[in-house]
Parts: structure tokens; sequence; C-alpha cells
């Protein structure tokens, strides 16, 4: 049973399940949880909007899931998806494949990853 926090939500990790690649972090309520189930698709609760959050509504980077699992302690999903839209897929707002994209590298934070698509083309 997933442990739910005060707010009613459940952190999530979203991981391509061809590469490996952990693509971002979200939070799920238990609607946005309940959709993915019966969807196929990653729709998570989105805290500043304050509504559900179809992964892709926007910019059309869909993510598919092939699996839904939860952690040990019951407090934390794992997305096993594959990412759509454009090749590699997008799964970050600012244009690359993978939210995790910045290192700490002689005690700054580098980007490693190449931005795929200017986000400006890709939010209208």
């Amino acid at each position: 049973m997933v442990q739910w926090d005060d707010q009613g939500l459940v952190p999530v990790i979203a991981q391509e399940s061809a590469s490996g690649d952990v693509l971002m972090f979200a939070w799920m309520n238990r609607e946005a949880l309940a959709r993915t189930a019966e969807l196929g698709r990653a729709v998570y609760f989105s805290r500043s909007r304050q509504r559900l959050w179809y992964k892709g509504e926007e910019s059309g980077h869909v993510q598919t899931v092939q699996e839904i699992r939860l952690d040990c302690d019951n407090d934390v999903i794992l997305l096993k998806v594959t990412q759509l839209g454009h090749e590699p897929g997008i799964a970050c707002h600012t244009g690359r494949h993978s939210c995790f994209f910045q290192r700490l590298q002689n005690g700054q934070w580098t980007p490693v990853e190449p931005v795929l698509k200017d986000p400006e083309s890709i939010y209208r």
C-alpha cells in the first residue's frame, strides 16, 4: 500500500525502460496514480498548477508506462517508461533527454547533456 505524505502525494521517479536512464522526478496523488495505471501513460500531479498533469500535454513528449513499481518503504514510485516525442526522447522542459543533466565538477554544477530541441519551439 502506498504511503502518501500529509498532502496526499508520493514522489515518483521516471526511468527509461530501454536505457535505464533516470529521466525525471515528479509527484502523484491517488488520482494521478489511478489514471497512469488505467491509461498506461504517465500522469502526474503538478504542485505548481495544483492539478493533474498529463506528461506531454503541451510538449507532445508523452511517457508510455511499461511498469509501475513501489519501493521497499512504500513511499516512492518508480515508473519504467518509454519516452516519446523526439529521438532520443525528451523528458525535460529544458529540451534535454533527462532532467538530471548537471554534474557536480570541481564544486560547480556543469551541464553535461546537450539540448536536443530548443524549449521555445516545444512550448508555445
